[in-house]
């Protein structure tokens, strides 16, 4: 049964108030707390603390003293495992609470967002299981006087930035390798989407995390954010959201030469090939497109098509677009739900006029439908797009899929490797040498073949050029949060470097 909320019916909701995490306590910012208005019903569903320097500076105080003196860093790894293996339960036994604030605050599907949850669980127990598994080296090959031993020690504080499309998936990503390592942290989820990052906070103090190893500050990226990234006392930053934050970020950092994760744009090819299971694709191509309201950076935003097939694809990538349901988020049949704000909707909208002044046709949707409630906006398709367009080189960040077309395998290649980003691509053909060949020559950190966004804990996920630095999840995502440090140890007598002359 479909159920729809008003509304006058969330406004009769209590709004949630939040506080913020700092070494323990839940305290209380001195500014007025910034209002969330739900994307999809434009009525005050949450308030969360406008955090300001100060704080942000007790949060880092806090996580310097938890590293440097506290019990974390200095737990075996089956403890912290244990505790993280713990959060992730009281994850799940909280997912319908956690579902619905990032449904409601951010305007994703709720059946959706219930499947993010899921795979976060996922995330945290890997991560449990990788902290058990952090381990150095030894050489025992470099002569009888040496012994060499390599290290690999948590690095210290961490900066967690967090973007408002996937709230707490992305948090996931993040903070459980970094206590899987050791590390302590500080975490500022946007300002938009607070309220599950606050929850997992609560999860964390039940759980049996230390407090000052894990805090949680609110705000703006102004007036929070830009402490976290350049403060001496914080060892590294991981920050997910748009390139040029990402550019800022790394300037900030660069300061005192922090290290830096960042996981950025991306305007992401499929490549289709005229053997390729077309059925198969244009499932894909409309889920790629629409997924979260294209508000994704892993969202197949660019079909690059054979020319021999464009104009059929296209039609039935229309025809597939008109039953895709954009909606109420809290419905649960809902595919699409709201544009996160309507500044954002509005940049979407004129990056869609520009496409059309530059001679793209919109093959299906372009504009705002009225549900009588919210921002939302149709699924919508754009052929004729050419590689030189605005629209085909940068992140609308959105439901907006634009069509391109190419002759030879070296001019689709050429298209999708032809911009800033390389984030993820996908390749579609029956014939496994060309999606192999395609897919060896993209400068993507992911390819998929025959399939699209598509993932697990074990694959490690990031980018190439201005689409990131680093990579999250994989067997390798522990050892992000760590330096390596050398032993090198002398046995026996060692010979003098100055010799007395006779």
């Amino acid at each position: 049964m479909t159920v729809l909320v008003t509304p006058k019916a969330l406004a009769n909701q209590t709004v949630r108030d939040f506080k913020m995490l700092i070494d323990g306590k839940w305290i209380s910012g001195n500014a007025a707390p910034i209002e969330r208005v739900a994307p999809s019903h434009g009525v005050v569903v949450s308030r969360f603390q406008a955090g300001s320097k100060a704080d942000a500076l007790r949060a880092i105080a806090a996580a310097r003293k938890a590293f440097d003196t506290g019990p974390w860093p200095r737990m075996t790894a089956s403890e912290r495992s244990a505790i993280l293996l713990k959060a992730a339960d009281l994850i799940a036994a909280r997912a319908d609470e956690l579902a619905y604030l990032d449904a409601i605050e951010a305007g994703k599907p709720i059946s959706q967002v219930k499947g993010e949850i899921a795979g976060s669980v996922d995330i945290w127990r890997y991560a449990a299981a990788l902290a058990r598994d952090l381990h150095g080296e030894s050489y025992n090959t470099l002569g009888d006087g040496t012994l060499g031993v390599v290290l690999r020690e948590a690095i210290g504080v961490v900066s967690i930035i967090t973007p408002w499309n996937f709230p707490f998936l992305i948090v996931g990503q993040k903070l459980p390798f970094a206590l899987a390592a050791g590390c302590t942290c500080v975490v500022k989820p946007s300002e938009l989407t607070s309220g599950s990052t606050i929850v997992l906070g609560e999860i964390l103090q039940e759980a049996g995390v230390p407090d000052g190893v894990v805090n949680i500050v609110t705000g703006t990226g102004a007036e929070v954010g830009a402490i976290m990234t350049a403060h001496p006392d914080v060892d590294m930053v991981s920050f997910t959201g748009s390139t040029g934050v990402g550019k800022l970020t790394m300037t900030n950092a660069a300061q005192t030469l922090k290290k830096v994760s960042l996981e950025l744009g991306g305007k992401n090819p499929q490549i289709v090939f005229p053997d390729a299971d077309l059925d198969a694709f244009i499932d894909a191509a409309v889920f790629g497109a629409y997924f979260n309201a294209g508000e994704c950076c892993n969202a197949g935003s660019r079909l690059i098509l054979h020319k021999s097939i464009a104009s059929d694809v296209v039609a039935r990538v229309a025809a597939l677009a008109k039953h895709v349901k954009v909606g109420d988020p809290l419905d649960p049949t809902t595919q699409v739900g709201a544009i996160i704000t309507p500044q954002h909707f509005d940049k979407i909208a004129g990056y869609v006029a520009a496409a059309k002044s530059a001679g793209a046709e919109v093959a299906h949707g372009g504009g705002a439908l009225d549900l009588g409630m919210g921002q939302f906006m149709a699924p919508t398709i754009l052929s004729q797009v050419t590689p030189g367009m605005t629209v085909a080189r940068e992140e609308v960040f959105g439901p907006v899929l634009s069509v391109l077309t190419f002759d030879t395998a070296e001019e689709a290649i050429e298209i999708a490797n032809s911009i800033d980003y390389g984030l993820s691509a996908g390749v579609w053909s029956k014939d496994f040498d060309t999606c192999l060949t395609i897919g060896r020559r993209i400068r993507a950190g992911t390819v998929w073949m025959n399939t699209f966004m598509d993932g697990a804990s074990e694959l490690p996920f990031g980018g190439y050029k201005q689409s990131g630095l680093g990579r999250e999840l994989g067997r390798h995502a522990v050892e992000d949060y760590t330096e390596t440090k050398t032993l090198n140890m002398h046995i026996g007598s060692r010979t003098n470097w100055w010799m007395p002359r006779t």
